[in-house]
């Protein structure tokens, strides 16, 4: 079976690192050898990178700045992580991956796309997922799960206010509209279980 590169996308509290994981046991089950992982981090110096990059006050970091560290830490993780896997024919499942980059520094930080993409095409060679897969939930039930999950301790993105989090989530679904060759809109709403089979079926032309 061929190798495939499908990331997971959307705002703070719509289930992408429950959904990544229930994914991939999914597809394990249909035979796929699935590789699991995430951004930013996915490899050890990338890892390091996501320390520097989600603790401390939110605003530790210009949006440039992050933008670089972001960069710099999807460099390693293409290099050492994704692209060794998918040589090997094995799945890669990522929980986020530049689109991200995209949606928070290049629509809610105000950077642009142009500036992102040009990160992207120095560190990575402007290398992109066979499938992204956007989570989609109305703000009110994100805020919900997302106050949940962070028990009042959010991390540096998680911290911001709502204004910053709906642009986020218009320039992921403006970014979705632009190229749906590559991207899926998924309903995100129900329980865990409900949701993954809405997963897999968006990609079950390659199984």
């Amino acid at each position: 079976m061929t190798g495939r590169f499908i990331s997971l996308e959307g705002g703070e509290g719509v289930g992408k690192s429950t959904q990544a994981r229930l994914f991939a046991a999914a597809l394990r089950e249909r035979g796929v050898e699935v590789v699991e992982t995430r951004e930013p981090g996915g490899s050890p110096g990338a890892e390091a990178i996501r320390a520097l990059l989600l603790q401390g006050e939110a605003e530790r970091w210009t949006a440039r700045t992050e933008a670089l560290l972001f960069a710099a830490a999807r460099a390693d993780h293409v290099a050492r992580t994704i692209r060794p896997a998918l040589a090997a024919d094995k799945w890669v499942v990522c929980d986020r991956f530049l689109d991200s980059s995209l949606a928070y520094q290049g629509g809610a930080d105000g950077l642009g796309e142009d500036l992102i993409r040009a990160l992207h095409a120095i560190g990575s060679e402007g290398f992109l997922p066979d499938r992204t897969l956007l989570l989609a939930l109305p703000e009110a039930v994100a805020m919900e799960r997302e106050a949940i999950r962070d028990a009042g301790r959010p991390d540096r993105f998680g911290a911001r206010d709502p204004e910053y989090h709906r642009k986020v989530t218009a320039t992921f679904r403006r970014l979705a509209d632009a190229e749906p060759a590559r991207w899926r809109i998924i309903d995100a709403s129900g329980e865990a279980d409900m949701v993954t089979p809405r997963l897999v079926e968006s990609v079950s032309e390659w199984l």
